[in-house]
């Protein structure tokens, strides 16, 4: 009769496990009843977008043949695929670096890779506007405000986020794997490469993924490194929501939205395939 016995839960537990339960739901639609307010209403036929008059497309057919915003979200992909690789790159070696190696001003070192973290958005893209005029200015360079300059400063906050995942991770990594690898007749490359990458592997999806959403969805500094010709998804949403918030609007931020989700599960479920490869 072992087969319908059934282990009773104390009601102490069972309460604690309900109350979580309720926490968990409410911290979750706290965070995304807004965006499934606003992907609800994207298909709503009315200007106003207060109140419901019912179900259309026209305003997706409306943003999707809108080549100004078409050019900005392509603009946008174009700076956040740049961004992403270039912060994985230098985000995994400062990790590397300082996870592996002693060296002077090592603290200092830490704490400026860390700076963009913590400094308000709103100050660094102050910053980057006044670096960029001044380099026009003192160099005669011909550098206008545009995708060279957004793409230098995505980088500049991306790669520190990269640095901290991919850090976190090696402070569980074995150096015993590293010392036997060496004693096999592994060098430097063969070893970082067949040992080190394999284990950084799902920190440095995860800080590509943070990247890519961070740069794909920032307004503040690009607003500020932005020329007029040069306008991304975010500033061009900005740009519509200043005469009001319309349907199409809506739209534009769904269309984003339905990407990104989209992009980050393609990126998972590729990890995952390839984990299950491995362990086979």
């Amino acid at each position: 009769m072992a087969f319908f016995s059934r282990t009773p839960i104390a009601p102490l537990e069972y309460s604690r496990t309900l109350w979580m339960r309720l926490w968990v739901g409410a911290v979750m639609a706290f965070l995304y009843a807004p965006l499934v307010v606003l992907m609800i209403f994207s298909f709503n036929d009315s200007k106003r977008n207060v109140v419901w008059r019912g179900f259309t497309l026209k305003y997706y057919d409306k943003a999707l043949h809108d080549d100004a915003l078409i050019e900005a979200l392509v603009n946008s992909l174009t700076i956040a695929a740049l961004a992403t690789i270039v912060s994985l790159i230098l985000g995994a070696v400062a990790a590397v670096m300082l996870w592996r190696f002693r060296f002077p001003f090592k603290g200092a070192v830490d704490g400026t890779i860390s700076l963009p973290i913590i400094v308000p958005e709103i100050c660094m893209g102050v910053a980057f506007l006044m670096f960029f005029a001044k380099l026009q200015w003192s160099t005669d360079l011909i550098w206008p405000l545009n995708l060279s300059a957004i793409t230098i400063a995505h980088i500049t906050f991306c790669f520190p986020f990269v640095t901290m995942v991919v850090r976190s991770r090696l402070a569980s990594f074995n150096r015993e794997q590293e010392e036997a690898a060496k004693d096999l007749g592994a060098g430097e490359w063969q070893m970082f490469r067949d040992v080190l990458i394999p284990h950084m592997r799902p920190a440095l999806v995860a800080g590509a993924l943070l990247s890519f959403t961070l740069s794909l969805d920032d307004f503040v500094i690009t607003y500020f490194t932005s020329g007029p010709d040069t306008v991304t998804f975010p500033v061009k949403v900005y740009s519509m929501l200043r005469f009001s918030v319309t349907p199409e609007v809506n739209a534009a931020s769904t269309i984003l939205i339905i990407l990104t989700v989209a992009l980050t599960a393609i990126a998972l479920k590729l990890q995952g395939l390839k984990a299950i490869a491995e362990t086979h």
